[in-house]
């Protein structure tokens, strides 16, 4: 279990923070939940979600172990020093601009053809700055910087991202598409985020980003044990 700490809100449209006030916000936190991890022995693990470097370097320092950057060090190029020097996991994620305009209109020609290309690109500028290859999943950033129908696309070609041989990320929690596919409210949309993270799940998604945990250790439990060529699991007493 990995869990995402971030001091910003990058929905479509939210407003920056400043690093200053990005730190007072995430550093106590990991360090608390880095000293209780130690503590009780916890199989987890703590990522920091930000785009800023000095916050990312940071957040390592304190305890993270992750670097969850929706910018794919775009927004801030100081990101790609850090990430050579520490070392850390990466979620590599696709997104055509900052929060504030990256829902203006996106348009793509082929948008899962030209998301792998940017992984591509992205990938062999991390990779030749020091980064391990093994330490980056990507993420095809559902909700940012694409409308309905290229998220729609997106998943429907999930398996097309496999062509570059990492790990798949994908956070679909309670967004945005599931008000605009079936016209609900936030707080109602957990259904579909639960049947959507299981038909992931069983097409080779092994990363997914949730806000509830619970639930969705259900729902995978549920998709493994459905999986073809699973291991048969033996009962007693089953009618």
């Amino acid at each position: 279990m990995v869990l995402d700490v971030g001091g910003e809100s990058t929905r479509p449209y939210a407003e920056e923070v400043s690093a200053e006030d990005e730190l007072a916000r995430v550093i106590p936190v990991i360090q608390g939940l880095s000293a209780h991890i130690r503590a009780e022995g916890e199989e987890a693990a703590v990522s920091v979600d930000t785009y800023k470097a000095e916050v990312a370097a940071k957040a390592l320092e304190a305890g993270a172990c992750i670097v969850n950057d929706i910018s794919s060090c775009q927004f801030d190029p100081g990101m790609i020093d850090v990430l050579a020097q520490y070392k850390p996991g990466y979620v590599l994620m696709h997104s055509p601009g900052r929060p504030g305009q990256m829902q203006d209109s996106p348009r793509y020609d082929s948008v899962v053809d030209e998301i792998i290309a940017f992984f591509e690109k992205h990938i062999r500028i991390l990779t030749a700055a020091g980064l391990p290859e093994d330490n980056i999943v990507i993420d095809p950033g559902i909700g940012f910087g694409k409308t309905l129908e290229h998220n729609l696309q997106i998943l429907a070609s999930i398996e097309a991202f496999g062509v570059l041989g990492l790990p798949l990320f994908v956070g679909l929690s309670n967004k945005s598409m599931f008000g605009k596919l079936l016209g609900l409210e936030v707080g109602d949309r957990k259904n579909a985020t639960q049947a959507a993270i299981a038909v992931l799940a069983s097409r080779g998604v092994r990363v997914h980003r949730v806000h509830e945990v619970a639930l969705t250790m259900q729902t995978l439990t549920v998709a493994e044990a459905m999986r073809p060529g699973r291991r048969v699991l033996e009962t007693k007493g089953a009618l």
